[in-house]
C-alpha cells in the first residue's frame, strides 16, 4: 500500500489550531511533538527481576512439573515425526500419548539450547538480543477485529494491518515489528501470510515473526525472509515465531509441524502454553506454573530434537476467568504472580523467556483498559520478560487491536524504557555538589545543575496532558484517547517506508504471485 492508499481517516491531522497567541495550543502541541525518545534496539535492564518464589519452592513446582509428564504425559496429535523423536530419545510412546522419564525434556533443553541469541532485522541497527538482561517489546497479536473512535469496531483488513506494520515501524519503544499484528479477513486464509510477510518485510526494517497456521506456510515465511535479507539468511535467525500448545498437555500437528520448520531453518520459536486457569488448568498459581512448565518443556524438547542449539524461548499465557461468566479476565493478581514464578522457572532453566504485554478485557481505551494495562506491564518489566507479545494495542481479551490503544500503551513502554535502567549513581546522578551549592530554604530551579539536566531528567509523555484546567479547554478539551486520535493520523500521513532493494522487493512480489497462483482461495 502506498502512502496514498492510506484512508482519509489515516491522513486526517485534527482541528486546525487556534491563532494568534504565542505559546498557546499550537506552541503547546508542537512541544509535545518534539518530545525526544531515544530509540535503542531493545531494553538493558538494570534492575534484578522479582523473584515470588524460594528455591525450595521452584523446585517443588519443578518436580511437579516431571511429575505430569512422567504419569499424565502429552497428547501428539496427527504428527509422527515428533513421535518417532521423542520415542528416539527415550520417552515412552504409546498411540498418541507421551510420558517422558523424569528430568529427559529438561535434560535435553538444557544440553543445547541458547540462553541468549540475536534475532537478525532487514536492517542491522535493529538486530535485537532475545534473553538475558533484555527487554523486546512487540505488538499485539491475532485479534480479527479493529477498533479506532472514527468508525468503532469492524473486521481487520490488509490496509490495517499494513498501518500497525508502519506505526510499530514509527515507534521507538517497540523494537520488534511482530507477526500477525492483526488478522486481514479480506485475503483468502490460505494466502493471507504472503501478504503479512511482505508487510513486515516492506514497510518495516525490524524483526520480525513468521505464520505458523500451516508448516508450508512457515516454509514459506522462511523462504520470504531468504529474500528479503538478500537471497540467503546465511544460518542467521531472522524471525522469532508462535508456537502454542493446545492446553491442558496436547500439541498438534499445525503447532508442531510449523516448529519444526522454523527449528530445521535455526529459526526462533516461542512454546507457549496457552492457559485459561480454571478451565485449561487449576485455579491456583503453583498449580498453573507446574502444568505450563511441564508443556512447554515438552515442546521445547521437541525443538532440540529438530535441531539441537536452534533458538528456542519459554512462553506462558496465562489469565484468570471470572467464575460467573467463563469470560477470561486481565490485570488481575493472579496472572501476575503466574508470570513472575514462571519467569523464575525459565531463568534456572536457562532460556529466554516470553509473557505479559499490556493486556486488558476492555472494549474500549478507557479507564478500565489503562489499569488492566498497567498491572500487566508492570508485571512484565519487573518479572523480566524478555519477549512481550502485545505490548501495544491489545483489546477486548485479544479479539480486538484498537489504533488508539495503540498509540497510548506505546507511551507507556517509553516510560518502561527510562524505569528499567534503575538509578543512576554517577557524579552527575548524586547530585551532591548542587545541594551542598544550593543551601537551605533555595529552590534548585536556577542552579547549574538544574539547567544542565532539566531537558532529559524526567520522561515525557506523549499523549498526557499536564496543562492547567483553562488550557486544557483551550486545546480542546480532549481526553487521552481523542488525543490518540490525532497522534495516529498524523504519524501515518508522515509514514515514509525503509529503502529496501528494488530486485529484492521484486522478488518478494514474484514469490507472492507464484504461490498465490499455485493454490485456490480458502475461505475460513
Amino acid at each position: 500500500m502506498s502512502d496514498d492508499d492510506i484512508p482519509a481517516a489515516a491522513t486526517a491531522t485534527g482541528p486546525e489550531p487556534r491563532r494568534g497567541r504565542t505559546g498557546g495550543r499550537s506552541g503547546r502541541q508542537a512541544a509535545r511533538l518534539a518530545t525526544h525518545i531515544e530509540a535503542v534496539p531493545f531494553l538493558t535492564r538494570t534492575l534484578k527481576p522479582l523473584d515470588v518464589v524460594s528455591d525450595e519452592g521452584l523446585s517443588i513446582i519443578e518436580e511437579n512439573a516431571d511429575t505430569i509428564l512422567e504419569r499424565v504425559g502429552v497428547i501428539v496429535h496427527d504428527y509422527p515425526d515428533a513421535l518417532a523423536l521423542y520415542a528416539a530419545a527415550g520417552a515412552d510412546v504409546d498411540g498418541e500419548r507421551v510420558r517422558f522419564p523424569r528430568g529427559l525434556c529438561r535434560s535435553i533443553v538444557q544440553a543445547t539450547a541458547p540462553a541468549i541469541y540475536t534475532q537478525h532485522a532487514r536492517n542491522r541497527a535493529h538486530n535485537v538480543q532475545i534473553g538475558g538482561d533484555a527487554t523486546v517489546f512487540a505488538p499485539n497479536y491475532g485479534s480479527p477485529f479493529v477498533h479506532d473512535l472514527d468508525d468503532g469496531r469492524r473486521y481487520a483488513t490488509l490496509a490495517d494491518f499494513q498501518n500497525f506494520v508502519k506505526l510499530t515501524y514509527l515507534s521507538p519503544n517497540l523494537h520488534h515489528s511482530g507477526g500477525t499484528v492483526c488478522e486481514p479477513v479480506d485475503i483468502p486464509v490460505n494466502k493471507r501470510h504472503l501478504d503479512m510477510v511482505y508487510a513486515h518485510l516492506r514497510y518495516s526494517d525490524k524483526p520480525f515473526m513468521g505464520s505458523v497456521t500451516a508448516a508450508a506456510r512457515a516454509a514459506d515465511s522462511v523462504e520470504m525472509a531468504r529474500i528479503g535479507f538478500g537471497g540467503d539468511l546465511e544460518d542467521r535467525t531472522a524471525m522469532t515465531s508462535l508456537i502454542n500448545a493446545s492446553s491442558p498437555l496436547v500439541w498438534d500437528a499445525t503447532m508442531l509441524g510449523a516448529a519444526h520448520v522454523y527449528a530445521a531453518a535455526n529459526q526462533a520459536t516461542i512454546i507457549t502454553p496457552f492457559i485459561l486457569a480454571g478451565a485449561m488448568a487449576p485455579v491456583t498459581t503453583a498449580g498453573v506454573a507446574a502444568q505450563t512448565l511441564a508443556e512447554a518443556l515438552a515442546g521445547m524438547a521437541f525443538v532440540q530434537l529438530v535441531r539441537p542449539g536452534a533458538p528456542v524461548v519459554f512462553g506462558s499465557f496465562a489469565s484468570s476467568m471470572s467464575m460467573q461468566t467463563g469470560a477470561p479476565t486481565f490485570g488481575t493478581p493472579e496472572p501476575s504472580l503466574v508470570l513472575y514464578v514462571v519467569g523464575q522457572l525459565a531463568r534456572r532453566l536457562g532460556v529466554p523467556f516470553r509473557s505479559g504485554g499490556s493486556l486488558c478485557a476492555s472494549k474500549l481505551p478507557d479507564a478500565q483498559a489503562a489499569y488492566e494495562s498497567a498491572n500487566t506491564l508492570q508485571a512484565t518489566v519487573l518479572g523480566g520478560v524478555n519477549f512481550v507479545l502485545h505490548a501495544a494495542g491489545w483489546l477486548e481479551g485479544g479479539l480486538a487491536i484498537g489504533y488508539e490503544k495503540f498509540i497510548l500503551d506505546d507511551d507507556q513502554l517509553g516510560m518502561m524504557a527510562t524505569f528499567v535502567r534503575g538509578v543512576d549513581l554517577s557524579e552527575n546522578g548524586q547530585a551532591l555538589d548542587a545541594i551542598l551549592e544550593n543551601g537551605p530554604g533555595q529552590h534548585f530551579l536556577g542552579t547549574a545543575h538544574t539547567l544542565a539536566n532539566f531537558e532529559n531528567a524526567f520522561y515525557r509523555s506523549t499523549t498526557a496532558d499536564n496543562a492547567s484546567y483553562e488550557q486544557w479547554l483551550e486545546d480542546g478539551g480532549l481526553d487521552a484517547s481523542q488525543r490518540a486520535n490525532a497522534i495516529w493520523k498524523r504519524r501515518l500521513a508522515e509514514y515514509e517506508p525503509p529503502a529496501i532493494d528494488p530486485a529484492v522487493d521484486e522478488a518478494l512480489r514474484d514469490f507472492i504471485a507464484r504461490r498465490k497462483s499455485e493454490m485456490p482461495d480458502e475461505i475460513g
